[in-house]
Formats: C-alpha cells, sequence, structure tokens
C-alpha cells in the first residue's frame, strides 16, 4: 500500500478536491506523506501532476523510506531525507552489492522501538486546522507496547512479520532474520496492481485474531436482552485506526426463534452504505468529524473537531487500574420473541461508502469504483450462541 500510495483513487480523488475546495491552500498537505520522493525532487507541489510522473516517483518509494536519516518530529512526515545513495535498514553489518551502499539504522531495526518513530512521523496527522485527525502513533505511544519489557512490539513487529531468508541474492549472502513489506492494515488496492489478492489475504490475517468477542443473554419482560461485548486484545493502537473518521467498524447481530428471524442490527448488502441504516440499535466504531458549523464532515480540510468511539489498546496490566478495562458492551432488547440462536460477526470497511458516494457525486472518484471497496469479517468474532437465557458465548 505505501507504493500505492498516490496511485490510489481516493487519494487523487480527495486531493483534487481539496485543492479546487480551498483554492490550492492545501498544498502539499496529502502529496508530502502519499509521494514524498516526487516532493523532495521537486517534481510536484500539490500532487494534482501526479499521473504525468514516472512509477519510482510516485507513492512511498523503497529509496525514501531507506535513505531516511533523522525524525524531526511526531506527525505530517516530519522525516529527514539524506540523498546520499546509502540504503539504510535493519540488518546489523550488510553484506556489499554492486546495488548500492548499505547501512545498519535502528530507525528502520523492526526489534528497535524507535523505528516505530519513523512509521509514526507519516501515521499521525494533524490537520491544518490543527486537529489530532490520524492518531495511530499516539495511541501505540500510550500502550504498554511502546516500553521496553516483556509486551514490547514496534509497528514493524506487527505490520512487517519476519522470515528466514537472504535479503540479498548473492551467493555469498547469509540467511538472515528478513521481514516481509506488504505492510497490511485494512487498505487494499482498488485497481490492478501487483500482490493485490495477497494483500487482501494479509490484511485478513491482520484482522483474524484482532478482537475479543462475546454474546451474552438475559432476561428482558417480555423477551430477552442482547449483550455483545468487544475488546481490542490483538492491536497496539486503538481499533480501528488511521483515517477513523472514513473507516466504519460494527457488529451484525441476527437472532432467531424456532427458525425464524426475530431480531437483526447491523444488517448492510455489500453494496450499501452503512449509514444507509435505520438502525437505532447499531453498534458503531469511528471517529466522527465536524466542520466549524457543527456539522458532519469527512474531508479533512474542512474538519475542526472529532468525537472518537474507538475500542482502545492496552495500557496497563494492573487490574487495580480502572484504565485497564477497555472494552465496549452494546445492549441490543428483543421484545415478543426469546431468541434460541443469535449469530455475530464484527465487520469493517477501510471506507465508508458514504465518503465513496460524496467523492462520486462531486464528480471526482469513477463511480465504476464503487463495487472494488471490500468489507472484512474478523474471524475472531464470529459467533454462533445457541442457549438458555443467562448463557454466554466468546471468541476462543
Amino acid at each position: 500500500m505505501h507504493a500505492y500510495a498516490a496511485d490510489d483513487p481516493v487519494f487523487v480523488a480527495m486531493n483534487e478536491r481539496g485543492q479546487r475546495e480551498t483554492n490550492g491552500q492545501l498544498g502539499d498537505f496529502c502529496v508530502k506523506c502519499h509521494a514524498p520522493m516526487a516532493l523532495a525532487l521537486d517534481e510536484t507541489s500539490d500532487g494534482l501532476n501526479i499521473a504525468e510522473l514516472p512509477s519510482h516517483l510516485r507513492g512511498v518509494t523503497c529509496a525514501y523510506c531507506h535513505q531516511i536519516d533523522a525524525v524531526v518530529g511526531s506527525h505530517n512526515a516530519a522525516l529527514q531525507l539524506n540523498e546520499d545513495g546509502v540504503m539504510r535498514g535493519g540488518i546489523q553489518e550488510p553484506i556489499a552489492t554492486g546495488a548500492h551502499s548499505s547501512a545498519y539504522s535502528n530507525l528502520h531495526d523492526r526489534n528497535d522501538l524507535r523505528s516505530s518513530d519513523l512509521c509514526g512521523s507519516c501515521h499521525d496527522v494533524v490537520t491544518p486546522a490543527g486537529v489530532h485527525l490520524e492518531r495511530t502513533y499516539e495511541e501505540w505511544q500510550s500502550s504498554i507496547f511502546a516500553e521496553e519489557g516483556v509486551f514490547r512490539l514496534s509497528c514493524g513487529n506487527c505490520h512487517a512479520r519476519g522470515y528466514d531468508g537472504r535479503a540479498a541474492d548473492l551467493p555469498n549472502a547469509p540467511e538472515r532474520r528478513v521481514h516481509r513489506h506488504g505492510m497490511a492494515g485494512v487498505d487494499i488496492a482498488l485497481t490492478d496492481f501487483p500482490d493485490r489478492e495477497r494483500q487482501r489475504a494479509w490484511v485478513n490475517e491482520e484482522l483474524a485474531g484482532s478482537l475479543y468477542a462475546s454474546i451474552c443473554v438475559g432476561p428482558l419482560p417480555g423477551g430477552a436482552e442482547i449483550v455483545v461485548l468487544l475488546d481490542n486484545v490483538g492491536v497496539g493502537h486503538s481499533w480501528p485506526s488511521g483515517a477513523a473518521h472514513d473507516r466504519r467498524a460494527w457488529s451484525e447481530v441476527i437472532a432467531y426463534a424456532n427458525g425464524e428471524e426475530v431480531f437483526s442490527s447491523g444488517v448492510v448488502a455489500d453494496d450499501q452504505a452503512l449509514l444507509s441504516l435505520e438502525d437505532p440499535y447499531l453498534f458503531l466504531l469511528r471517529d466522527t468529524g465536524f466542520n466549524a458549523a457543527g456539522e458532519e464532515t469527512h474531508m479533512i480540510w474542512d474538519i475542526t473537531s472529532v468525537e472518537s468511539n474507538l475500542l482502545t489498546t492496552t495500557v496497563t496490566t494492573d487490574p487495580l487500574n480502572p484504565a485497564f478495562y477497555h472494552y465496549k458492551e452494546h445492549r441490543y432488547p428483543v421484545l415478543g420473541a426469546v431468541p434460541d440462536r443469535i449469530t455475530l460477526r464484527e465487520r469493517i470497511r477501510p471506507m465508508g461508502l458514504d465518503v465513496i458516494d460524496d467523492l462520486i457525486e462531486s464528480g471526482d472518484l469513477d463511480p465504476q469504483l464503487r463495487s472494488a471497496f471490500p468489507t472484512f469479517d474478523l474471524e475472531s468474532t464470529v459467533l454462533e450462541w445457541r442457549g438458555e437465557i443467562g448463557d454466554c458465548v466468546e471468541s476462543n
């Protein structure tokens, strides 16, 4: 997805719309993360000519990441590029190659917590209005995973999984612990792009064990009450994270009695915008952005404040500390029947179809791309309850 960052039609659409609606005041705000090498080489100033540039200048390139030699801030791509031709990486004592000079860098070593500073500089975004809109790095910094100790995990420990292999295709290259560069999160390529299907599989793999879920059923006059609990147990930051104002994560709950459906919430077709549901019981996790007039908006240049409803990450291992408990509960009343079967699955869309429809309506996005936006189900949350009042079922 780093290589795809400037080819992504949603980035192109949002950047073009942002430049238009701000009369160019958006400037390099988006492109400094999505095509930093092109910006560094003065091949673009605002990303509007990105389609005209060669592929080695589009996106977050290998040469850009591996020539960074300092992090000078915590957000908005505050990185220092050293164009000395030395490719920096996490390998101690790299062997010489004919391709380029190489050097060890703790900023590129997934086993060094300082490597998260490099990732975090782009993955925390503060808007021109001063809103801390994307906070993945900030969320990780407050977690137990950002501390030296048994739970320590850098960004790369999760998103760049290791395997044994050769870092250089040379006869004298030793076998080392290297890592894959797919860096899966939740976004996937929407157009034809190398490794598109493998990337989708990696996203499913990352999401599979992210959350703990349970269903309990209690008494309610004239029916029953379903209680769904979700807990962030496998993620080093909040869930969802990143562009959480664009993401849509929700619980689909369906209850049955004697083979007939008696209650449902969060049921949407693959081509239906979630926010089009008239569902008073919808269990929705996301950020919501507002403009200066207090109206909901998802365009970053309009957002002046954010309300957050996310599953936060683990910040303490002390059960006596109130912060130890960071799960969320949601209750659903089933009236007129007592269910004998309930199904649950937690679902997520990297970007809400309401956002996509807005970009299509403004003429900035090709409507044929709408069907390419995926919906993922988290394996650990796919549960079925069958029992009596008072019974629960939970993730393995």
